[in-house]
């Protein structure tokens, strides 16, 4: 009897595999029995958008400045830089009239470095950092939502140093564009006519117009704005429309330098032409003798 109960006692002692959801029963001698629980079940994870939350320290402020930046000031810019560009469709003096334009608001050169460059130089590290402590998953996790995580960094990467390069060999290096907007035309044109740098400005007019749209949507969700998930679905749509809008704004530019209407412009437009379109007419001035 004894051995009996020690083999009884011994068993109830061994550790046993516990179920979900059930009570598992377990004898601890001839008359005894003791009832144990699991823990509750994980709760189930709905796919969404994470939102910003406050009390994760300092990166809930950092987080914050990266998503507004990259809706206000830069997608502001980039709206403004195609509009810009599309001018190029109607020729070398309309397109150094706009450059010329733009280089003469007041304070150009602070506007440039506090509402551009340097949120640039921000939005991009910054972005670059939280890649890098990110994870995407999509061998695990092949999910449309780790898809578009992925092409989101890649895509800024490529904006990143499509952008890097474009400001360097269009606004440092070269003729001076503030100074000659008259040739901005021609420079551009030179640039493109290499077609490396073609393919270039093509894969990163896609990256960029895809970068913006979905960042767009991305900060419409985590800020609020579309909390639910058909308000999203609906703004999606919306956001996929304008950056196919976008795109087609920023081909067309391209294609106004390498097309063949404006074939071989001249390498600095005559600065009386540019100027002439806006001054008014006098009259022409009758030759002394008749």
């Amino acid at each position: 009897m004894m051995w009996g109960s020690n083999n009884a006692i011994e068993q109830a002692t061994l550790p046993r595999p516990l179920t979900r959801n059930r009570l598992d029963v377990q004898p601890l001698g001839a008359d005894t029995i003791m009832a144990t629980v699991e823990h509750p079940a994980v709760p189930t994870l709905h796919r969404g958008v994470q939102p910003l939350r406050a009390g994760q320290g300092t990166s809930f402020l950092w987080r914050k400045l990266h998503s507004l930046l990259g809706i206000i000031p830069i997608g502001a810019f980039l709206l403004e830089h195609l509009l810009s560009n599309f001018e190029a469709l109607k020729g070398p003096a309309a397109y150094g009239e706009q450059v010329r334009f733009l280089n003469s608001l007041p304070l150009v050169r602070v506007l440039e470095w506090t509402f551009i460059f340097l949120p640039l130089l921000y939005h991009g590290i910054y972005g670059a950092y939280i890649w890098l402590r990110g994870k995407s998953n999509i061998v695990y996790y092949p999910w449309a939502g780790n898809w578009m995580y992925m092409a989101q960094r890649y895509t800024g990467l490529i904006a990143l140093l499509y952008i890097g390069q474009h400001v360097l060999r269009q606004r440092f290096m070269g003729i001076s564009l503030p100074e000659h907007p008259a040739a901005a035309f021609a420079k551009v044109q030179h640039e493109l006519a290499n077609p490396w740098m073609l393919a270039v400005y093509i894969i990163a007019m896609i990256a960029v117009c895809w970068h913006f749209s979905y960042g767009v949507w991305l900060f419409a969700a985590k800020w609020g704005i579309t909390p639910g998930v058909k308000a999203r679905k609906r703004f999606g749509i919306a956001c996929a429309a304008m950056g196919i809008v976008l795109l087609f704004m920023g081909l067309a530019s391209i294609w106004a330098f390498v097309g063949p209407r404006y074939r071989n412009a001249p390498a600095d437009v005559a600065q009386s032409a540019v100027a002439d379109r806006f001054q008014p007419n006098l009259p022409h001035q009758i030759p002394v003798g008749r």
